[in-house]
């Protein structure tokens, strides 16, 4: 027994300042001016899924639950081994598609040379037929004064004759040989398109392998890891869960003739149940246009018939950025918002404001 009186006055003291401080920040608060109103609510941050684009075997997760990460760091792997194959593979294709070029020009130098071959061709013919014309010419003439034999004129306009079958055929060959070179040609520009296709391949086998590096989209705070080394994840298959801490609120209701009254960009002070003499300053960015009944976290029956409008007040980045490392979400307290612009803060909302 003596040893419980002991420990029984100074539990009383402690219980008696517990409420005595409670009745002091509660007289505080319910003696706010008219033009500033209360909430309670809970730090906020805006949840970030980092998910693997394509499906396959999850290799590495690097941080842990609660650790910081940085913007550009890389906090999970997945294992490439089939996309490297597919990489060797298409480059190989690539290398084919650019001998496929070579060989194609190649062949449109081949077929100029036997066109420039067909042109000369033309051109023989051409005097082999001006030489029969000329000689059945002469013919024609003498056999009239039975200068010649009517079997040399027959011979000569068989040789005229012949001669001219030749040059058609020698223009023929002319004309086969542009076809020849716009086929050729047509061949070096489906080959190039086939370069284009393999480096596009490259490409695209070579976005899925950065796709495998897995890493963080800006600062914030590793919540959950979703899933393990080893597992094998489907498309879009989540395995980081972190928050941004640079886009941190806090939400709270307020009663519907209080919500009217609030302006987008209204000074707000924050203060935590955790750090109750720090006050932190921000500003509304967001108040519902539907109202709803004041949320389970409101205590007292009679406030839960009321309908609230949510209202969202969001720390500056700029100040986030000096304890970026301090952040927390999930953590109660108090808000309290200007609903006329000129009243004065209270003096317990001016003292130790966080900058």
């Amino acid at each position: 027994m003596r040893l419980n009186s002991r420990w029984l006055i100074p539990a009383a003291i402690l219980a008696v300042a517990g409420l005595g401080y409670s009745l002091w920040r509660q007289s505080e608060h319910t003696s706010l001016p008219a033009g500033i109103a209360s909430g309670n609510g809970r730090l906020e941050a805006v949840d970030i899924d980092i998910a693997a684009k394509t499906g396959g075997r999850l290799k590495a997760v690097i941080p842990q639950e609660g650790d910081f990460v940085t913007e550009g760091q890389v906090v999970a792997q997945m294992d490439t081994t089939e996309l490297m194959a597919e990489k060797a593979e298409a480059v190989a294709q690539l290398h084919r598609a650019q001998i496929g070029i070579d060989t194609a020009k190649s062949l449109v130098t081949q077929r100029k040379a036997e066109r420039e071959a067909a042109v000369a061709g033309v051109e023989v013919q051409q005097s082999v037929l001006d030489a029969a014309a000329s000689r059945l010419a002469r013919s024609e003439k003498l056999v009239r004064t039975n200068a010649i034999s009517q079997q040399t004129l027959d011979d000569d306009r068989a040789a005229e004759r012949q001669a001219r079958a030749s040059l058609a055929s020698a223009r023929a060959s002319v004309a086969a040989s542009d076809a020849a070179i716009g086929s050729a040609e047509a061949q070096v520009i489906d080959a190039e398109a086939a370069v284009e296709a393999a480096k596009a391949s490259v490409a695209r086998v070579e976005a899925q392998i950065d796709d495998a590096t897995l890493i963080a989209p800006r600062d914030g705070r590793v919540q959950y890891r979703l899933a393990q080394p080893g597992e094998v994840l489907s498309s879009g298959g989540r395995v980081i869960n972190m928050i941004d801490v640079s886009d941190v609120y806090m939400s709270f209701f307020l009663p519907t003739e209080q919500a009217g009254r609030v302006a987008l960009g209204a000074e707000v002070r924050l203060v935590m149940d955790t750090a109750p003499e720090a006050v932190i300053p921000a500003t509304v960015s967001f108040v519902a246009d539907v109202a709803q009944f004041t949320p389970k976290t409101v205590e007292t029956e009679e406030e839960r018939l009321k309908l609230t409008f949510r209202v969202r007040a969001r720390i500056a980045p700029e100040l986030l950025r000096h304890y970026v490392r301090q952040v927390k979400t999930g953590l109660p307290g108090m808000a309290y918002v200007k609903l006329d612009p000129e009243t004065p803060w209270p003096d317990f909302l001016n003292r130790n404001l966080v900058q």
